[in-house]
């Protein structure tokens, strides 16, 4: 199997495109590391992965946090091979509606969160090594109410650049993925469930026109894009 003796992180593994991309890893072989911020869904998520998927709740905006999971892995894995970091949030920030708490609650988890994630795995990654960032298409759409989103996004792309400039001395590869509109449960938590039910719609529509496509991107479209760039 293509993983096999492979250890990874996916953060945000346990829904979504950050799920089924854990299930691909762990059927090829490898042992899985997820992170979430609820408790008990991550701890569903591991039952249902399996005893090669290892559950560590934290908030990746917080040092502490971050901290704690690279030592949980260190002791349970001992390496990295692969970090796929995939977790994020969205939410309305429309202008003249957006209070600057909401707005740096985004940046902090989808900009600042990933490059504490990349940071504090560099301790456990040896040559070869592969880090992939989620990004989305919507860093150029331009929709109405998504400028915390897009830009993180957008911030993305170009963060990958730069790592990847600082570590090609290492041997590690740095991608993005940028998926178009794909409904995972980012777009479905709360309060927000309707107005962002439509964003999403609407940025499949857009991504459609963009790229020529006539069939929304799945989620097992992405994971496969995913493992091609880790393989």
């Amino acid at each position: 199997m293509r993983f096999t003796g492979k250890t990874a992180l996916v953060t945000g593994g346990n829904s979504g495109i950050g799920f089924v991309t854990v299930k691909m890893l762990i059927a090829e072989g490898a042992r899985v590391a997820i992170t979430g911020c609820d408790g008990a869904k991550l701890e569903q998520a591991v039952a249902d992965l399996g005893e090669n998927a290892l559950g560590v709740q934290a908030n990746l905006d917080d040092e502490a946090d971050i901290d704690a999971l690279f030592e949980r892995i260190r002791s349970e894995f001992g390496k990295l091979d692969i970090v796929f970091a995939n977790a994020g949030i969205s939410g309305p920030t429309p202008l003249g509606n957006t209070t600057a708490a909401a707005f740096d609650a985004i940046l902090r988890t989808n900009l600042t969160g990933v490059f504490l994630t990349v940071q504090g795995a560099l301790p456990l990654m040896g040559e070869g090594g592969a880090v992939v960032l989620n990004g989305s298409v919507m860093r150029e759409l331009g929709l109405p109410g998504t400028a915390a989103y897009s830009a993180t996004k957008a911030g993305v792309t170009g963060m990958a650049k730069v790592f990847a400039s600082e570590l090609v001395q290492r041997s590690i590869r740095v991608n993005t993925v940028i998926p178009g509109g794909t409904r995972t449960p980012i777009w479905t938590r709360g309060a927000r469930r309707h107005r962002a039910g439509a964003r999403a719609a609407r940025a499949d529509g857009a991504s459609r026109r963009t790229r020529g496509s006539g069939d929304r991107r799945a989620v097992p479209s992405i994971r496969r894009r995913v493992r091609y760039h880790r393989g």
